[in-house]
C-alpha cells in the first residue's frame, strides 16, 4: 500500500478494515430513562474538568437503549451526565459511560472522546415498570425504576434538553505513554424526532466498584425521572479547549465562580 493510499484511507482502526463506519450516526427509537437526582457537592467538582463550570448539586443517571443506529448496530448504553456550565453556556459534561458493543465503544472514545468502558446495561419492562440494570462482570452497579408511562412528561422541556450542547474530555495518549490530545470536546444532537415522553415514581441505586465508580457521586435524593423514545442524530463535535496549547492559555485564570477571563 503506497503512503498516498494510507493516508487517503486513514479514517480508523484498523486501516484496511475499520471498527466503525464514518458519520452521520443516526439513531432510530432511541429509549432513554433518565433519573436525576441530587448528589455531594464537593463530589461533583472533584471530577468536572476546568474550564466546566459545575452548576448544582445534580447528576443525571440515564439508561438508553439504541435498537437501530446507524454503523453502530443494536444495544444499550448507562453512564452520568453532570450540569454544567462552559463560558456561560450551559449544557451537559458526559461523566461515564458503560455499553455493551464494540463499535460505539471504539468509535466514542476515537471521535469525540466518550468515556465508554464495556459492561452489561439491560433497559426492559418487568409488567408495570421500566426497569435499567448495569452490570460491571458479574457484578451489579447501577439499578433504576421507574413506573411505566404514569404521566406524560412536558415534551417542550425535553426537546430543549435535547438541544443543548454536551462536553466530553477527549484524551488520546502519544505512543511512549504521554498525552498526545488532550481536549474539551463540545457536541449536539440534531434533527430531533420526540416520539414520546413520560415521567413517574422512580428510584435508583448505585453500588461501589474499583472499575466503574458510579456510586462515587452518591445517590441523595431522586429529583424527578424521564422516559422518553426519539429519532435523531449525534452529530460529529468541535475542540472548545486544548489542555495542551500552553501558549493559547497564557494569561488566562479560571475559577468556579466566573468565566473563562482572557488574558
Amino acid at each position: 500500500m503506497k503512503i498516498a493510499d494510507v493516508k487517503a484511507n486513514a479514517f480508523a482502526m484498523p486501516l484496511t478494515s475499520p471498527a466503525f463506519p464514518k458519520g452521520p450516526y443516526r439513531f432510530v427509537n432511541r429509549e432513554f430513562l433518565v433519573i436525576t437526582y441530587r448528589t455531594d457537592m464537593d463530589a461533583l467538582r472533584a471530577v468536572v474538568p476546568e474550564p466546566l463550570e459545575v452548576t448544582e448539586p445534580l447528576v443525571k443517571y440515564e439508561f438508553i437503549r439504541m435498537p437501530d443506529s446507524t454503523g453502530f448496530g443494536d444495544y444499550t448504553e448507562s453512564g452520568q451526565v453532570i450540569p454544567v456550565s462552559f463560558r456561560g453556556e450551559r449544557g451537559g459534561y458526559v461523566h461515564a459511560m458503560y455499553l455493551n458493543d464494540h463499535p460505539p465503544i471504539a468509535g466514542g472514545r476515537e471521535l469525540w472522546g466518550f468515556p465508554k468502558k464495556l459492561a452489561t446495561p439491560i433497559l426492559e419492562t418487568e409488567i408495570d415498570t421500566l426497569v435499567g440494570t448495569l452490570d460491571y462482570g458479574k457484578v451489579r452497579v447501577a439499578k433504576a425504576t421507574m413506573g411505566f408511562k404514569h404521566q406524560a412528561a412536558d415534551a417542550n422541556a425535553i426537546l430543549a434538553g435535547l438541544a443543548a450542547p454536551n462536553f466530553l474530555l477527549k484524551i488520546i495518549p502519544h505512543v511512549d505513554g504521554t498525552p498526545r490530545i488532550c481536549e474539551l470536546v463540545r457536541y449536539y444532537t440534531t434533527n430531533v424526532t420526540l416520539k414520546g415522553a413520560w415521567t413517574g415514581p422512580a428510584s435508583l441505586e448505585l453500588h461501589p466498584h474499583a472499575l466503574a465508580p458510579v456510586a462515587d457521586l452518591p445517590v441523595l435524593k431522586v429529583e424527578s425521572a424521564l422516559h422518553y423514545i426519539t429519532d435523531l442524530t449525534l452529530d460529529l463535535g468541535t475542540v472548545v479547549y486544548d489542555y495542551l496549547d500552553e501558549q493559547a492559555h497564557a494569561g488566562k485564570t479560571y475559577g468556579r465562580e466566573q468565566d473563562l477571563v482572557e488574558g
